[in-house]
């Protein structure tokens, strides 16, 4: 017997990806092997992140383990600076030290954005170093559409991305690191006794997920990177500005189906992807779409009348791409506190010795902007 909350939750999705056209918002689909692009839709388009920038810090950190500056288990301190980020968050107190292992363990899966911003600081000395190396490595990819000023991806107007940047970077974490990839498909992670699922929905419960990340804020919208591996094939599928957690999550499960039941193609590569739009490429912002009252009012009242519909049984529930309920047990990695036995790198040392003042040599070209006051973060957000 199918649970009356399943049934408006794919009830609920299906009218939000019919509510509105395709073309709404950005996509892109590609084969990872390959890196040809299966389709897309406005993949140049400037978008805020959100927690999808902890993809960008993830590589960074690939990179300073492959330059020998630091290992999995060397140290990430949590700051006071950190601990004082909104959620999502574990709540460390400050001074409390992690492995990096289990650091960026936590940033794939609770998306903690205090232990985000504490692996920049251990790692590069401050935030805005880590920055500076993100927007290094952003130019070294040929990401040309991005732009970082922290790690954690809470809303900046100065940090955005694209679709089609966000494919480079996936591209990347899977071909240069591909021994790391366990990372992206963590299903939960075990703390202290307590169960901390993924945000990732596809993850146990579309037929081969196997990562990457999610992220949301009002002015993001949500955002998820999925990628999915059958018979030897690895495809990627990379959303951004879904309207609910179940719409994101339906519109990235049927890009996956879509190219799962197509053959391989000889489209073209990410990189030879081309410009149409002209003039200025301003982000979007979604936050009067999403969060403002007349936004909420009309999704509640929505939610509503799909209660009355259901329960007058004038709704027949749609037939969603993946499963809602998971087959089984998630699969957990435990993780703690303590333990960091590696190096502690050289700019944490110095970040130490100067009471946590940035040094000025290290910043990026341009300042960091205060950060807006919006709902951030990737705790869950009632499908109204």
């Amino acid at each position: 017997m199918i649970r009356l909350p399943l049934i408006l939750s794919a009830l609920i999705a299906t009218a939000a990806l019919h509510a509105v056209p395709a073309s709404a918002n950005p996509s892109i689909l590609f084969d990872v092997a390959t890196g040809r692009v299966i389709e897309s839709d406005d993949p140049f388009q400037r978008w805020y992140p959100a927690s999808l920038s902890k993809l960008m810090t993830t590589y960074v950190v690939f990179r300073a383990i492959q330059a020998g500056e630091v290992t999995f288990s060397s140290p990430v301190r949590i700051s006071k600076a950190a601990s004082q980020l909104p959620p999502s968050k574990m709540g460390y107190p400050p001074g409390s030290v992690l492995t990096l292992d289990n650091a960026l363990k936590i940033i794939m899966v609770k998306s903690a954005n205090d232990v985000a911003r504490s692996i920049g600081e251990s790692v590069a000395g401050s935030q805005a170093a880590f920055a500076a190396r993100m927007n290094a490595e952003s130019q070294r990819l040929g990401m040309n559409d991005s732009h970082w000023v922290n790690q954690h991806g809470l809303h900046d107007e100065q940090q955005y991305t694209s679709v089609h940047d966000l494919a480079i970077l996936s591209e990347a974490l899977r071909h240069d690191f591909p021994q790391y990839s366990d990372y992206f498909s963590i299903e939960g992670l075990l703390s202290d006794g307590k169960e901390v699922p993924s945000h990732n929905n596809l993850l146990a419960r579309y037929d081969g997920a196997d990562g990457m990340k999610t992220g949301y804020t009002c002015p993001a919208g949500f955002n998820l990177v999925a990628s999915a591996t059958r018979n030897g094939r690895t495809l990627m599928a990379i959303v951004v500005g879904g309207e609910t957690i179940s719409a994101r999550d339906e519109e990235a499960a049927g890009l996956l189906s879509r190219g799962f039941a197509s053959a391989p193609g000889t489209g073209p590569t990410i990189a030879e992807l081309k410009r149409t739009a002209t003039g200025p490429n301003v982000p979007v912002d979604m936050t009067d779409q999403l969060c403002s009252k007349k936004a909420r009012a009309a999704r509640a009242k929505k939610y509503k009348e799909l209660v009355a519909a259901v329960k007058a049984g004038k709704a027949v529930m749609p037939e969603a791409i993946y499963s809602a309920d998971l087959p089984r047990p998630r699969r957990l990695v435990p993780i703690q506190l303590g333990g960091a036995q590696g190096p502690a790198a050289k700019a944490m040392a110095i970040a130490d010795e100067v009471a946590d003042v940035p040094i000025p040599s290290w910043r990026p070209d341009m300042p960091v902007p205060g950060l807006r006051t919006v709902e951030q973060g990737d705790a869950s957000m009632a499908l109204q």
